[in-house]
């Protein structure tokens, strides 16, 4: 196929074209809430998937995500549309079981491009273990692609963002500033290398943090994607009333990102973020501004924000990293709920 770039005709990729957190929770405002007693998780702790029970032992993820181009190779577009999508059935603990595609697709582009993109999400489909079962296909002028996702987990054994305790510690398994480094490659100031890791990383799924959390019991834990580890983390805070504690300083980081913050390599998506954080959240003097700004930076394909008992960290730590994710950090604590339902320190 000859190259094609999938970037030419879009402003805003992957998971920085979300909707604004705040004009979201807006339109989500008054709409009736499911009844029934099934339902185990909805929407309305804003977690990353909803949960249904079928029985006693078995309960359905559901879950949908897509989005434009993050990347200019359509496999490789494919591929990390695809691992975020699945990562909604990661946080919430469980495994992935079948996927619908969902594209929005340009009559004038190469049906090639199609082809490829769609080859992406097969391919880390197989990889989760689940399999790809269907989809729908409309025309667009801008290309969009993701899944619609069913998972399963035990009723019992659901990871959700709203059981984070006082005492907990907060473990984040990939680095941010992916957004801040898509930026800057776009305007020519990081390198490929850079580049190729932040990919690399879009492209992991979280399966295997997602076995790790439940070999230690996990019950608390959130995917970190567009809205920023502020804006999840806030997510978080709320759902389980508590206070996030978190230490700027030991957020891992891809590389230069916080050099390029410096040149002004900012999306614009941190400010929507900063717009929904910014009552809820505080950040201690001694937090530089580009720390600030990494914090609201968009993730797309992100890691895990992982609430852990005190006793369980330094071993599950270990084995996260044992896992696959070799950036993994320690990087703050839960306690009652104070001022704010953030502090940045």
């Amino acid at each position: 196929m000859k190259t094609f770039d999938l970037l030419s005709a879009v402003e805003y990729g992957g998971c920085s074209a979300k909707l604004a957190a705040r004009e979201l929770s807006l339109a989500l405002e008054g709409l009736p809430k499911a009844s029934n007693k099934n339902v185990l998780v909805d929407i309305e702790t804003h977690d990353d998937a909803g949960v249904y029970r079928i029985s006693d032992d078995l309960a359905l993820i559901q879950t949908t995500d897509f989005f434009p181009p993050v990347c200019s190779d359509p496999y490789e577009f494919g591929q990390i549309a695809a691992a975020n999508a699945l990562s909604d059935v990661y946080a919430m603990g469980g495994e992935v079981m079948t996927a619908l595609n969902i594209v929005a697709f340009p009559a004038t582009y190469p049906l090639e491009v199609l082809k490829e993109i769609l080859k992406g999400g097969i391919d880390k489909v197989i990889e989760s273990g689940g399999v790809m079962i269907g989809g729908h296909t409309i025309v667009d002028a801008v290309p969009k692609y993701g899944l619609a996702v069913t998972g399963s987990v035990h009723p019992d054994r659901i990871i959700t963002n709203a059981a984070a305790k006082p005492g907990d510690n907060l473990i984040l398994t990939k680095p941010v500033g992916a957004g801040v480094i898509m930026a800057a490659h776009r305007i020519g100031e990081a390198r490929d290398s850079l580049l190729r890791v932040v990919l690399d990383s879009m492209k992991q799924l979280n399966k295997e943090a997602a076995t790790v959390m439940q070999e230690f019991n996990v019950r608390c834990a959130t995917d970190i994607t567009g809205y920023g580890l502020a804006g999840h983390a806030l997510k978080m805070a709320v759902s389980s009333n508590v206070t996030l504690h978190i230490h700027a300083s030991e957020v891992p980081a891809f590389d230069t990102a916080i050099r390029l913050i410096d040149m002004g390599c900012i999306p614009g998506a941190c400010f929507r973020n900063l717009d929904f954080t910014d009552n809820q959240c505080v950040y201690s003097d001694s937090v530089s501004y580009n720390h600030k700004m990494l914090s609201l930076d968009p993730q797309t394909s992100g890691g895990l924000l992982i609430c852990c008992s005190d006793v369980n960290t330094i071993r599950m730590v270990e084995r996260l990293k044992e896992a696959g994710y070799p950036h993994t950090a320690v990087i703050g604590n839960v306690s009652n709920r104070g001022k704010h339902y953030i502090s940045f320190e």
